[in-house]
């Protein structure tokens, strides 16, 4: 094991829409950061420049990131405090920083997590479906593997919990009767914390009718309920 130095990887959850929906403590390490590390420069700076913040930021996204996060991580673990975020939510979750921070871990530097939005718990805890016990399962394969995917999850006694793209919302569901069968309990939300966030509970059948007769927009998390035992 690596003794620790004084570098440190803040991963930093950002709201997933309403821009109040973030903690002070992620502002103030956000402020004293000596630079930070976003998915997206753009959307980054609209948040930094809502909270008056100043600070270097680094791009690290899917496209780039096992090309910097080597040298991220050696800046960092040579005394650097650098915090991650990323579009919405917590990073690593369905979103980049798994690598960095791994690379981290693996160079010697400290690496904190703090606590804060990500879409899949209120999501899940508005579905009205069993909490206690249940299994994430982000993005599903968007073509190869994806049907193998779904009918492994076919005898999960778990709640599931999906997310998904507007334009395959639909398709989705209809996928998901075929596997789980037109009766399992299911909901839909989405846009969750902005003006027109929308939760809709019903069978999977349901919900395939639903989005059948109208588009789907926004970010879409969708909960299913595990197969009885």
């Amino acid at each position: 094991m690596r003794t620790m130095n004084n570098g440190r990887l803040y991963v930093v959850p950002t709201p997933i829409g309403n821009l109040e929906d973030i903690t002070y403590r992620a502002v103030r390490v956000l402020a004293e950061a000596d630079f930070i590390i976003a998915e997206d420069t753009r959307k980054t700076l609209i948040l930094l420049k809502h909270y008056s913040i100043r600070k270097p930021v680094e791009s690290n996204h899917k496209f780039n990131e096992h090309g910097k996060a080597g040298s991220l991580a050696e800046r960092i673990s040579a005394g650097a405090r650098a915090a991650l975020v990323s579009d919405a939510g917590t990073p690593g979750i369905s979103d980049p920083g798994f690598l960095l921070i791994s690379k981290c871990i693996e160079a010697g530097a400290e690496v904190e997590c703090l606590p804060g939005a990500t879409a899949f718990v209120p999501a899940l805890v508005k579905s009205g479906l069993p909490c206690d016990r249940f299994c994430f399962e982000g993005f599903l394969p968007q073509k190869k593997g994806r049907m193998k995917r779904i009918a492994g999850l076919a005898e999960e006694e778990r709640t599931m919990v999906f997310y998904e793209s507007p334009h395959r919302t639909l398709k989705c569901l209809e996928q998901f009767v075929e596997a789980f069968g037109a009766e399992r309990r299911a909901s839909v939300s989405r846009e969750l914390s902005k003006i027109h966030e929308e939760t809709l509970n019903g069978t999977l059948a349901e919900l395939a009718a639903l989005f059948g007769t109208r588009e789907a927009r926004g970010e879409i998390v969708i909960v299913v309920a595990g197969k009885r035992e």
